[in-house]
């Protein structure tokens, strides 16, 4: 790594998620938890800035996955007040119950990259969702009417 200044900041995991992260040094020998973080705040920008690069007006297709804990209703419904929001870009859905009273949900999505990005945005900001993961591509769906 070049030499460049560092700036620390303390952040706060569930015990299960530092195991993860440790687990993750580990295999990959890294040398720290630091370098760890590092990357995967990288790979999140990179994430991020994918839909942005092009402009508000090129339009992606693609899916956003969520993984989310707690089955109760409240949550499933700020979901879908979320998703309704942004109808025009929510092509369809696909929800599953997991194990451990979690859900995994796939958006199949298509619109202006800005708006993606907020509405991923968005279901990351819903309390209890664990995961959210994009995968964009510039090739859309043909017109369908």
């Amino acid at each position: 790594m070049p030499s460049q200044s560092i700036t620390r900041f303390s952040i706060s995991l569930p015990p299960d998620l530092l195991d993860e992260v440790d687990a993750l040094v580990a295999g990959r020998r890294l040398p720290s938890r630091s370098q760890a973080i590092a990357e995967m705040i990288r790979n999140g920008l990179i994430e991020h800035a994918t839909a942005l690069q092009a402009g508000p007006a090129q339009v992606f297709a693609g899916t956003i996955t969520l993984v989310y804990g707690n089955r109760r209703e409240a949550i499933r419904n700020q979901l879908a007040r979320i998703q309704a929001k942004y109808l025009k870009e929510v092509i369809s859905s696909q929800h599953v119950f997991l194990e451990d009273d979690h859900s995994l949900e796939v958006l199949l999505v298509q619109g202006p990259g800005d708006r993606l990005n907020r509405l991923a945005d968005a279901l990351r900001g819903v309390k209890n969702v664990k995961q959210v993961r994009t995968a964009l591509t510039k090739i859309v769906l043909p017109p369908l009417h």
